[in-house]
């Protein structure tokens, strides 16, 4: 298939069109330290709540070079991101306070968290954040064996996390948590609601987890009946997303509502409402209707509604009624 063809990648996805993970080569040592002080080598660099460091002077990451990374944070543990434009790419993560002000001064960079960099980094660079994100806060919060307690030691370059009780040696492996995310359509209008803390006007497709022994259809109609007693038949796969905030993958979906009846039955929403692509045109025009930003898949399944329903492009809809 022609890769010009294809729509662009959800916010954060795509990562393997620029990024071999180099699994197979986690656990040989002697390699990756070869890697980790190779000339070419990178660094990305986030703080404990994993906010990442930019260049003070633009839009991009403030990587380390294997020098700066010696002088600075030689130390530290680097875990292995893998190979991207024939280059090892590590993150480093840095816990205190005062050592993140003294960088911030020698790299010249400023800290930036993952939502608002996500729409200003270039694809990649955002992809490889969020990347970095989820094995850091993974690494972060598994520190102890879920089985015996014992304390944990990361190996495979940071991807596993064994067990220090000889008599458990566990291992405990990076966990995402899957979340279905999913417009509903019938009879030419989709399916919207809003949480109460939303800004005025917000509307954005529902979501929800999966809970355990549950097929990702299933949690579709499971969601959307429980969200809004809205009772879908069809389900359609769309896309997914990489969801760090702090560990989810959203997987997307296209559904058929059998009726418009809304029953709000787990009060997790503000209100949800139909809406045909004229109500979404006069809405965004007029300010009261408000899309998800484009960070979110949300907004993608959404542009992808209106396109094939009525030709629309939610992209120049939202840019021309940006306020000027």
């Amino acid at each position: 298939m022609d890769r010009a063809k294809l729509p662009p990648p959800n916010t954060f996805a795509g990562l393997s069109l620029v990024l071999d993970r180099v699994a197979e080569s986690r656990d040989e040592s002697v390699w990756i330290v070869e890697q980790a002080r190779a000339p070419e080598a990178r660094y990305l660099l986030l703080d404990a709540g994993g906010e990442a460091f930019l260049r003070r002077d633009g839009d991009a990451l403030r990587w380390l070079d294997v020098n700066e990374r010696e002088q600075w944070l030689g130390e530290l543990h680097a875990s292995l991101l893998g190979i991207a434009y024939e280059r090892p790419h590590f993150l480093l993560v840095v816990d205190d306070p005062a050592r993140i002000g003294e960088l911030e001064t020698a790299l010249d960079a400023r800290r930036m968290n993952l939502r608002s960099a996500g729409l200003q980094l270039a694809a990649d660079e955002a992809s490889l954040f969020a990347y970095a994100k989820g094995l850091s806060h993974w690494q972060r919060e598994t520190r102890f064996c879920a089985h015996c307690g014992a304390p944990l030691l990361l190996v495979a370059a940071g991807h596993r996390a064994q067990c220090t009780n000889p008599d458990c040696a566990r291992l405990h492996f990076p966990r995402t948590d899957a979340a279905v995310i999913m417009l509903v359509e019938h009879d030419g209008a989709c399916l919207l609601g809003r949480q109460a803390g939303w800004p005025p006007g917000r509307y954005s497709t529902l979501a929800g987890f999966i809970e355990p022994g549950e097929a990702l259809e299933d949690a579709v109609r499971r969601e959307v009946a429980e969200e809004a007693g809205v009772i879908v038949d069809e389900v359609r796969y769309h896309s997914s997303q990489p969801w760090p905030m702090p560990a989810s993958l959203m997987v997307g979906f296209i559904a058929t509502a059998v009726s418009r009846r809304i029953v709000m039955r787990d009060h997790e929403l503000e209100d949800a409402r139909w809406f045909t692509p004229q109500q979404i045109v006069d809405g965004i025009a007029d300010g009261s209707f408000l899309p998800s930003t484009r960070l979110s898949v949300s907004y993608q399944l959404l542009a992808h509604w209106l396109q094939q329903r009525a030709g629309l492009d939610l992209d120049a809809l939202v840019a021309d009624n940006q306020p000027r």
